[in-house]
């Protein structure tokens, strides 16, 4: 694409600005729109409704094998501000992904980091790099960056589940690399305990001695099991005594978040309470895991169940209103814009009102 040329009436500076296009070259006296008082943001707040993508994802199952070929069954989540790009907000992509009873999908990594957020059903199991790792309702299991990942379902039942990745943040870093497995032949293996929880799913506090090398920059337990975040976040609403709490997914033995550019957390929110409203820079994609209530994105109000995907937008204010207690799986890219100083938060304190919720979208 050519660089754009800009015209003057005065002759002397047309040329000039000819020079200058031939050159690609662009006179910033001539641009707008570079700096702007807040994000110019081109995402839209927007939800993907849970039973519609089991559905969907059902009758994709009918229609398109899982082999080779393809790798994965998946349907992106596509913000509808994003120009056709299969992102649900601009630094996160989000997806469901469906694998019948006894299908295999083979051993594939990618730089782009990874995770799967289970809304409902048990069965299917995550190998990250030969270790394994069973997935059920509730349960955060993540696929760092490189790892060799792969997934079979043994039982006859079949099971969808979210998928979330950094795929666009990699992308615009030009840092996208993929490669196969080193063989079409799944590993099928399952075992009790992973032993990524062996060795540090022991509890709060407790770290091992003689554990293998740390992996670098992210959490060196890869599944985080709902048991575990229930429990938690009944103790942390019974502590504070407040309408709403939020926990937040780290890494057990060194602290921070679970990988260095996706931060996880979940909150609970109390029949017929309401969070505070808040916005921060950086994209954020929500998962409803249980109950049933109305989420505020900005100035549209969504009635949202278990399975909804939600995205909320950089600098979009947001809110939680429960009609009865409800769980609320978010992802955000809050890592990266800490790491680069340019992280901003704002709580705009209201609850949602009322009048609000009266026409939230259904």
């Amino acid at each position: 694409m050519a660089t754009r040329r800009f015209s003057a009436t005065d002759p002397e500076l047309d040329e000039l600005y000819g020079h200058l296009a031939a050159r690609s070259v662009q006179p910033l006296w001539e641009l707008s729109g570079l700096l702007t008082r807040e994000p110019r943001v081109a995402g839209v707040p927007f939800r993907w409704a849970g039973r519609e993508l089991r559905e969907l994802g059902a009758r994709a199952g009918d229609l398109v094998p899982v082999d080779r070929g393809g790798d994965r069954r998946v349907l992106a989540c596509c913000n509808p501000g994003l120009g056709g790009a299969p992102y649900a907000v601009s630094t996160l992509w989000a997806a469901v992904q469906y694998l019948r009873g006894h299908e295999v999908a083979p051993a594939h990594r990618h730089t782009p980091a990874a995770l799967r957020f289970i809304v409902e059903g048990e069965g299917v199991w995550t190998l990250v790099d030969g270790d394994p790792l069973h997935m059920g309702t509730g349960d955060l299991v993540l696929t760092p960056s490189w790892t060799f990942h792969e997934h079979h379902n043994p039982g006859d039942r079949p099971m969808i589940w979210m998928d979330v990745l950094d795929l666009p943040v990699v992308a615009a870093l030009d840092a996208v690399f993929f490669e196969e497995g080193p063989s079409e032949q799944a590993d099928t293996r399952t075992a009790p305990r992973s032993d990524s929880e062996g060795w540090f799913g022991g509890g709060p506090g407790l770290t091992p001695v003689g554990a293998p090398a740390l992996p670098a920059h992210r959490s060196p337990l890869l599944a985080y099991r709902w048991a575990d975040t229930d429990r938690a976040l009944s103790a942390l609403l019974d502590t504070a005594g407040t309408g709403s709490a939020a926990l937040r997914y780290g890494d057990p033995v060194r602290g921070g978040d679970v990988m260095p550019t996706m931060r996880c957390e979940i909150a609970r929110v109390r029949a017929g309470a309401s969070t505070g409203t808040a916005r921060q820079t950086g994209g954020r994609v929500l998962c409803v895991l249980h109950g049933t209530g109305e989420i505020a994105i900005g100035d549209q109000v969504f009635t949202v169940e278990p399975g909804d995907i939600l995205a909320v937008p950089s600098w979009t204010p947001w809110a939680v209103h429960a009609t009865e207690e409800t769980d609320v799986f978010s992802t955000s890219d809050a890592p990266v814009l800490e790491s680069l100083g340019l992280m901003r938060t704002e709580t705009l304190g209201a609850p949602l009102p009322t009048a609000v919720l009266a026409g939230a979208q259904r």
